[in-house]
Formats: structure tokens, C-alpha cells, sequence
């Protein structure tokens, strides 16, 4: 059974406050699990809202600012600790190696863990197999940031009746799928014959960004967009000033790249009343939720195309 889930961990920037916790995300992708930028006291925020720490295969980074990275070494330790022994990757920004390096060797602690440092240095696909694809497209933000998209494989639903009819079975079934056509007695038969299109479902995460070409890139047709909001649109200079979005930016990306869920996180402590930040979103973009720590969403369930 297919399980594609967000759990919100963490959603205020730069500073926690009593309501919020600094940047956190937990990704269930199917039998992966993605953890984005963990901020600060992200171990504690796991343990309260469910998340085991055995459940990580990836660790995504958008950045080394302090709210987006500094929990990661008792992420770390944790795993170490619970004995976690498969493959964990961890990707990030190149040009931020060295503190990489820092926040994994920050204390006196003796543990092993199979983590694998990817230092991305150029935009597009970093990871690829059967199920799904994960790309990474650079931000514009003070340091070099990444945003994140990450795609299940589109597949084909078979229709049983079309492959009797056709005398398709068996061994030649499963090469139809693998391949896209076979050969049966001379006769050539292909996929987009036999089935319906299932297009695959799309998460993006977009942090910590003024606006740029990237954000349609990341963004286009996903069926969930969490995105910074920052500030809302009276303090936009300070947006601007800081290379952040505003509510009504991050509206304005969802409504372009046709998003079917956006999520709104990443809020200044300036703030402590959300309700302006669902009002002026939804005068752009109306299916939006403001992230509250704890929050789950499931991605939207697939349409079938005919």
C-alpha cells in the first residue's frame, strides 16, 4: 500500500518559540524516509510526534543556517545509538562540506552509522531508482541553498481484458512493463496499448528563497508544495532585505506551477497570530494550510487519466 506523508517537526525560523520549533520535516515516501532540514531540538520533535529514528534512509539540507541544520547532530547520535545499521545518505550543498563535517564530529561521541555524504554541486537529478527521483535546484538566498522535488516514477495500470484479448501473459507481462513493447510471433505490441496512465505523485520543498526561476521548476504540477512564508506581504522589504518569500509570493508560485496542496511554514517570531497569513494566501491560491509542529499531511490521492 502506497503511503506518501509529511509530518511537520518544526516550523519558525531562524528562532524557536514556545509554539514552534526551528525547521523540521519528516517526508514517508513509500519505505523511504526523508528528513528535511533538521533545525534544533529536531531528535526531541521526533520522539513526540512518532517518528522512529530508524525510519531515515535520506537526510535532505537545504542549507548551513544554523534553523535548517543544527539538530542533526542528535540525529546522529540517535541513530548511533538505536543501532541503525542501513545506509543513510545525506544530501547538501558543496560548498558547505566543511560544516557538515563540523555538526557530524561536534562532540565526543563514539558511535558508528552507515551515513553517506552527497556534497551536491550542480542542480538536477542527485538520486534515481525504480520507484522514485529526487532533484535539486539551487535558491536564492544569501548562502548557496537548495530546493528539493521529489518525483515517483509514472507507471501504466494494466487492463487484464486488453492483454487476454492479445494473448499477453505470464513472463511476457512483466517484459511489457520493463521494456514498453514486446514481440510476440512477429507482431509488435506496446504499453500505451494495454493500460492507463498513472502519472507519479510529487512533493516540493521550497525554503529560504527570495523569488527565482527555480521555484517553477521545483514547484510545477506537485501535489504538495511546502514552501517558506516568512513575512507577510506589509513587511516584504524585509523579505527582499533577508532572501525570503512573503505569503502572497508563495500563493503566487502555487497558483503558477498548478499546485494541488500548498503548505506554509517557516514563519518569522515577529509573529504570533497566523490567521493574516491563511487570508492573504487563499486571495491568490485557496487550498492552503498554515503548518502548524505536529501537523500531517497525506499527499492528495491520484485522478487516473483515461
Amino acid at each position: 500500500m502506497s503511503t506518501k506523508r509529511l509530518t511537520v517537526l518544526g516550523t519558525s525560523a531562524q528562532v524557536p518559540t514556545p509554539a514552534r520549533n526551528h525547521s523540521g520535516y519528516f517526508l514517508q515516501w513509500n519505505q523511504h524516509g526523508l528528513l528535511l532540514d533538521p533545525g534544533e531540538g529536531t531528535q526531541r520533535q521526533m520522539r513526540i510526534f512518532g517518528i522512529k529514528p530508524s525510519s531515515i534512509t535520506k537526510v535532505l539540507i537545504s542549507h548551513f543556517h544554523g534553523d535548517h541544520c543544527l539538530g542533526l547532530p542528535g540525529v546522529i547520535q540517535r541513530l548511533c545509538l538505536d543501532g541503525v545499521t542501513h545506509q543513510i545518505d545525506v544530501y547538501f550543498p558543496a560548498s558547505g562540506i566543511s560544516f557538515f563535517q563540523s555538526l557530524v564530529n561536534a562532540t565526543d561521541f563514539k558511535g558508528k552509522i552507515n551515513l553517506i555524504p552527497h556534497a551536491v554541486e550542480d542542480e538536477g537529478v542527485i538520486f534515481e531508482d525504480q520507484d522514485y527521483r529526487i532533484s535539486a535546484y539551487w535558491l536564492n538566498h544569501p548562502v548557496d541553498t537548495l530546493g528539493y522535488r521529489v518525483k515517483e516514477m509514472d507507471k501504466v495500470t494494466l487492463i487484464p481484458e486488453k492483454l487476454d484479448k492479445a494473448g499477453i501473459s505470464g513472463r511476457k507481462i512483466g517484459e511489457l512493463l520493463k521494456t514498453g513493447t514486446i514481440k510476440i510471433e512477429g507482431e509488435y505490441f506496446f504499453l500505451k496499448d494495454f493500460g492507463h496512465p498513472k502519472p507519479g505523485q510529487i512533493f516540493a520543498f521550497i525554503t529560504d528563497t527570495a523569488e527565482c526561476d527555480n521555484l517553477q521548476k521545483i514547484s510545477e504540477d506537485a501535489d504538495l508544495l511546502l514552501c517558506e512564508a516568512t513575512y507577510l506581504s506589509e513587511h516584504q522589504s524585509l523579505a527582499e532585505t533577508y532572501g525570503h518569500l512573503t505569503t502572497l509570493q508563495a500563493a503566487g508560485i502555487a497558483k503558477e506551477a498548478n499546485v494541488k496542496r500548498l503548505v506554509l511554514t517557516h514563519f518569522s517570531q515577529r509573529y504570533s497570530q497566523w490567521d493574516k497569513f491563511q487570508m492573504e494566501a487563499v486571495t491568490i491560491f485557496d487550498k492552503v494550510n498554515i503548518a502548524n509542529d505536529g501537523d500531517v499531511f497525506d499527499l492528495p490521492p491520484l485522478k487516473r487519466k483515461q
